[in-house]
Formats: structure tokens, sequence, C-alpha cells
């Protein structure tokens, strides 16, 4: 069995930040199983009691727990880093280099990461969402030109999870458009995106993985068969090639990595909201 550890992510704000960094640094231990806990809003002397009472039950398992902090307020955080954990406190640790190398203060305010600073970006934001919802699978050419990525591929390759990342994390207004056997009989792109070639990007996948999938959702399909996707990819494939539309396999990519490569080839812009 691996070893287990809980680790606590505990924030004065939602928690997206100290989980993000903690994640990632996590992900770089095998043979270890986390039990994960997000603590969020803790911006009070009785949220802190609460969280160190909950991190004090988890020590008692014997296995010491691991905390990571994102939270400002120095009176709180102190009491946080004084508990009996392996405690990384983000703010603590870069902060003060951060101010020493400035010159000046920081402002210690909870919420600058994830809050409300600009009405303008969080407009933009919803409607990137709406327009990428608007636009999911083909179900609208209605004001196409405004997308600045339109993402194609076969059904079920990640292009809904992909355009709806884009949207929700990145500002991207992101349509998608599938590629179906009526293209590939016809060898061509669909004529509503014709228009907006210097915007695709394709999606592609391995046909046993596709496979897989489709069999999820209509098992025992002539859909879901093996030789029917082989046969789209490789049409999908050959027809991107040929349009000079650069595409990537999804099969073992997660969907930030296949959002920051669309961001990165299409020389995009991540907004950070």
């Amino acid at each position: 069995m691996p070893d287990q550890r809980t680790v606590f992510f505990v924030s004065d704000r939602t928690g997206i930040t100290a989980e993000a960094l903690g994640n990632s640094l996590l992900s770089q231990f095998d043979g270890f199983s986390f039990r994960r806990v997000t603590l969020p809003f803790v911006d009070s002397a009785e949220a802190v009691d609460r969280v160190l009472a909950q991190i004090a039950e988890a020590g008692k398992s014997g296995r010491r727990p691991i905390v990571i902090s994102s939270i400002v307020d120095e009176s709180l955080s102190s009491r946080i880093r004084s508990c009996d954990a392996l405690v990384l406190d983000f703010f603590h640790t870069f902060l003060l280099p951060l101010e020493q190398e400035l010159g000046v203060k920081s402002a210690h305010a909870a919420g600058r990461s994830h809050g409300l600073r600009d009405p303008r970006e969080y407009f933009s934001r919803i409607e990137a969402i709406n327009f990428t919802l608007a636009h999911d699978d083909g179900q609208s050419v209605k004001e196409l030109s405004r997308a600045q990525v339109i993402l194609i591929g076969v059904s079920r390759c990640g292009k809904t999870p992909t355009s709806l990342y884009l949207g929700l994390q990145c500002g991207i207004r992101c349509a998608n458009f599938p590629l179906t056997p009526d293209d590939f009989e016809r060898d061509q792109l669909p004529d509503s995106v014709k228009p907006h070639r210097d915007r695709l990007f394709g999606l592609t996948i391995d046909p046993e993985r596709l496979s897989a999938i489709r069999q999820e959702r209509r098992p025992d399909s002539r859909y879901a068969s093996l030789s029917q996707c082989r046969m789209e990819v490789e049409a999908a494939e050959q027809l991107m090639r040929r349009e000079r539309i650069p595409f990537l396999n999804t099969s073992t990519r997660s969907i930030e990595e296949m959002a920051t490569t669309v961001l990165r080839d299409l020389k995009l812009e991540r907004h950070i909201f």
C-alpha cells in the first residue's frame, strides 16, 4: 500500500492558487497517496482555530500532515506555521525577497489573485465563456469571425473540454467543429470554417483510445468500432496536413497541456483574471 499523507490547502480566499502550486509540487513524488483537503476563506482567528484543529486531528494518524498555505495576513499565517506539520507558506517564502528586490512593502491584501479588480476583465471573461458555449460542436456559425481559435477534429477527440478550458480559464473566444464522414467523402473542410483558416487548430487522437471513449457513449456500435475510428483519424490527419492546419494528438495530454499548446502555437495571449 502506498504511504498516505494528508495535505491541507489553506487559503484566505478560494484556495485555487494553493491547489495549483501545491499539486504541481506533489505530482513530483511517486509512491505516495495524498488525501487532499482544501480549506478556503480562512480569514479570521476563529477560522484559523478550526483549521488548526483539523490539522491536529489528521496528525493523530502518526503521519505528519502537510500544509500548503496562501494566507496573506501575517498574524494568521504565523499561527498556521506554528502547527505540528510541514508548512509551505507561499507568501511568507516569496514576498520578503520580492519586497527586498523592489524596495517596497507589499500590499498584504487578500484576494488579489482571484478578486474582481477590473469589471471589464470580468465581462470579457463572461463573453468568452458564452461565445464558447454557443459555438460548441458546430451548433452555431453566427459571428464565427469573432472566434480567436476554432478547434477541429473527429467526434470525441477532446474538442469540447479544451474549448471550455480556453474560454473559462484563459478568456479565449473558442469555437469547435467536428470533422465528419461527410467531410471526408468530400475531402474538404466544413464550408463554415473555410473562411477562417488562419484560426483553425486541429486535435487528433490514437484510434484505440478513441474507440474506447466512444464505446462508453455508444457500446458495440459502428461509430465506436476500431475500424471506423482508424478510418476517421487517418482521414482527418490527411486533411489537416494537406490544408496545413497545425494539430495535436490528445491521447496522453491533459486539457491544460492542450490549451497551452494552442495558445503558444497560435500566439494567443492568456488573460489573467
